[in-house]
């Protein structure tokens, strides 16, 4: 069962590590990413960052969805992890999930500062919206010990 979805183009690192895995009582976590699995060497460093007692599992969306789908993620009290905001919308809308953590969004040229950690491009800013018109919930939180922001009340 999907405990959590959060967006963090880090994926696995300390926070998500320790902090919400934690909170979530997550034994699974499940990375999404279209990119990751052709990256040996970030293949290999995400491996070293997974805790202690916690199955970890790296996917591309279409194949994430599909094993999701499947049922054989049933057993876990599962953590999902997505590269980007499209990877958790696509991931919420097919798993029927209505909340999703922005947790760690990048930096870049285009992109406008919504909160310390969130950086949102033009299209970025447009998905989110839609996903906030089709009744989805999305917060901004850092670790489980910050208040929770409402994306919509950042965004406008």
């Amino acid at each position: 069962m999907i405990q959590m979805i959060r967006v963090d183009y880090r994926l696995l690192h300390g926070q998500v590590a320790v902090s919400w895995t934690s909170a979530l009582g997550a034994d699974c976590i499940l990375l999404v990413s279209d990119t990751v699995l052709n990256d040996k060497l970030r293949l290999q460093a995400l491996s070293l960052a997974k805790p202690e007692g916690c199955k970890v599992v790296v996917k591309n969306t279409e194949d994430a969805v599909k094993a999701l789908q499947s049922g054989v993620t049933d057993k876990y009290k599962l953590f999902v992890v997505c590269e980007t905001i499209q990877q958790a919308g696509a991931v919420a809308k097919a798993m029927g999930v209505k909340k999703i953590n922005l947790g760690n969004v990048a930096f870049s040229e285009d992109a406008r500062q919504v909160s310390t950690s969130v950086f949102l491009t033009p299209e970025n800013e447009a998905y989110v919206k839609e996903l906030l018109g089709d009744g989805y919930e999305l917060f901004i939180q850092m670790i489980p010990a910050d208040a929770k922001t409402d994306a919509a009340k950042v965004i406008g």
